[in-house]
């Protein structure tokens, strides 16, 4: 698959999830095969009010193949200045959000409000694609509680989006329920434009399902999470490394640009995620989630791990 001037070999996407694909996490996801990368949800408000703290979200890893960087926001003027804001210049991709659930972000008229609006998205996605010199390209859900993702696809297309992506859930279920896959297929059909199929890939029988669909790439999310090998086992291979190393890694770039309060904080959930599938590790578990020592959760993770 290529996008504008850049070439994809196995079309293998992580997903932008806002409190999970830190730059640690998406080190360590393109190390195992990711090959585009999406940021955390960037506030365009927040990029041109409070760019200091925006800034610790973009901050991207050298591994990184393809760095996305994917913003967010209502209005259309504040949207294309975000485009040329010098925080995305390090980025090769803007993706626009269209697709977000959160009650706080839908409320706002964003995310996936804006699906709802569909002449101020087709506004948006103009102004975006006018002031960046980069693709970009659009993530979007199936709609509000209906299957709009086909005319809603075609906007973003005509608009001038490089791409879309498209999570084939409703606003309303969630996370909750099956992502339907022949909307992905209908999509990838009747589109002249790349489609990134989302939802539902946690291991090689699911990818293997989303790729009938016909979409050009694959978007994987909380299957990566506190797995970010499954981008290289979904090929069948296994990985016979140390989870622990990975684990290490993670923190290890987070350490560099936050400071140990957040942090122990911050990491309880993904600490979590690595140690789920690891048999009779309740109690363990129970410390992981409420201990204010990282290193007392490292050698925890260390023996449960090995």
């Amino acid at each position: 698959m290529k996008i504008g001037n850049i070439e994809f070999e196995k079309n293998l996407f992580l997903a932008p999830m806002a409190g999970v694909s830190d730059v640690g996490f998406r080190s360590v996801c393109a190390d195992f095969g990711a090959e585009g990368c999406f940021s955390e949800m960037l506030s365009s408000r927040a990029m041109l009010h409070n760019p200091q703290k925006t800034a610790l979200m973009t901050i991207t890893a050298p591994n990184e193949k393809v760095k996305i960087g994917q913003i967010f926001g209502h209005e259309s003027e504040i949207m294309a200045q975000s485009v040329r804001n010098p925080l995305l210049d390090k980025y090769d991709i803007i993706d626009i959000n269209m697709g977000c659930p959160a009650p706080k972000i839908v409320k706002n008229g964003e995310g996936c409000a804006l699906m709802s609006n569909i002449l101020l998205a087709e506004k948006i996605i103009k102004s975006c694609v006018k002031a960046s010199n980069r693709p970009v390209s659009v993530k979007f859900r199936l709609g509000k509680n209906k299957d709009i993702s086909l005319e809603f696809g075609k906007m973003c297309q005509e608009a001038g989006a490089s791409f879309v992506t498209l999570h084939a859930r409703t606003l309303e279920q969630g996370y909750s329920g099956k992502a339907n896959y022949d909307a992905i297929a209908k999509l990838s059909q009747s589109l002249l434009i790349p489609v990134i199929g989302n939802g539902d890939v946690v291991d090689k029988e699911s990818y293997q399902n989303m790729l009938k669909t016909g979409a050009s790439g694959v978007m994987i999310g909380r299957g990566a999470q506190g797995k970010p090998w499954i981008f290289q086992e979904i090929f069948g291979n296994k990985f016979e490394g140390s989870k622990f190393e990975v684990v290490k890694k993670h923190l290890t770039i987070l350490r560099k640009y936050y400071d140990e309060q957040w942090l122990k904080l911050y990491m309880r959930k993904h600490f979590l995620w690595y140690s789920a599938e690891q048999k009779g590790a309740s109690e363990k578990r129970m410390i992981l989630a409420t201990t204010q020592n990282l290193e007392e959760s490292l050698e925890i993770l260390k023996q449960l791990l090995k």
